[in-house]
């Protein structure tokens, strides 16, 4: 009988900021703050049940602050936009801001890039999901002016209806955790289009400053594409693991799902089907960045006693 073996990605976890953040909260409740994080901290339940359980409570907007009496603010991750530091300003608030070095920096250069086009007439556009916490962040710094896009056809629409001028000058920035290879199409046919209006050709339209492309995609996620790619090809059968609202889980699981029809999303082990796993299968388990690496071990350790792992 030929032997299941289970791996687990050695890249999947965690990303840097979101290591950072959940370790602030971790050591703000040791330190007995009563602490609440301003939206989900993680886009992992399993993950928020954890720290919940330490104290850490969630609220969906600052005024929610205002009937705790000494409680700390936590700004996640994902960023926020100005109005939220001046409100928690008004109330006095503690606030403990952990947003990712990575979404700082590409929030400063939004607010440069908006500040320097606006007087004349030129736009900032964004790639990237509408309503996700950190396009909500990046969308702010633009005094909420900015065009956000989430596809090539969005983009199309926007273009049609004269929301996008085609005459320019345009600033392109991407949400931190999108695709590559999406930002990339989505920037090449803005390009395009811009070719046909303007009767230019590509590199002039670069060169005067017409378009201006910035590369935003945190290096993090973006390498970890390609590397996923090969994880999932050379695996019989991919277990992708993150939280339904996880954004980046969604990219990642569709990017695996691409080259490898067996590629099953889940959330926590309950949900794997021993229907999935075939004799002498060769399992990758893998997840997005909001996954902790403790439930890709356990996510395995249930791969495992259901296939039979080396008997």
């Amino acid at each position: 009988m030929a032997a299941l073996t289970v791996d687990i990605d050695p890249r999947s976890g965690f990303c840097g900021g979101v290591i950072r953040a959940i370790r602030k909260a971790e050591e703000c409740l040791d330190e007995g703050v009563d602490l609440y994080s301003l939206g989900a901290i993680v886009h992992n339940e399993e993950e928020l049940q954890r720290l919940s359980g330490k104290g850490l409570h969630t609220v969906g907007s600052v005024e929610e602050m205002i009937p705790s009496s000494g409680g700390t603010l936590l700004i996640r991750a994902h960023g926020e936009p100005p109005s939220t530091y001046r409100r928690a300003a008004e109330l006095s608030l503690d606030v403990v801001d952990c947003t990712c070095p990575v979404v700082l920096k590409l929030q400063q250069n939004i607010r440069e890039a908006y500040l320097g086009l606006t007087p004349s007439g030129g736009q900032v556009i964004i790639f990237g999901k509408v309503g996700h916490a950190e396009v909500l962040g990046l969308l702010g710094q633009t005094d909420g002016n900015a065009v956000i896009v989430e596809s090539a056809g969005m983009l199309e629409d926007a273009i049609s209806s004269g929301v996008i001028h085609l005459h320019g000058p345009l600033a392109v920035f991407s949400q931190t955790t999108k695709s590559p290879s999406e930002y990339r199409a989505l920037c090449s046919t803005l390009l395009s289009r811009m070719q046909d209006a303007l009767h230019m050709d590509a590199d002039s339209i670069r060169d005067s400053g017409l378009l201006v492309v910035h590369d935003t995609i945190c290096a993090q996620v973006a390498s970890r594409h390609e590397q996923l790619l090969g994880f999932a090809t050379s695996h019989d059968l991919v277990i992708f693991v993150s939280g339904k609202q996880s954004s980046n889980g969604k990219v990642l699981f569709d990017l695996c799902r691409s080259v490898n029809e067996r590629t099953y999303h889940i959330g926590k082990p309950e949900e794997i089907s021993p229907d999935w796993i075939r004799e002498g299968d060769k399992v990758g388990i893998c997840g997005a960045t909001s996954t902790p690496r403790w439930l890709l071990e356990s996510v395995a350790a249930a791969v495992r006693n259901l296939g039979g792992e080396g008997r």
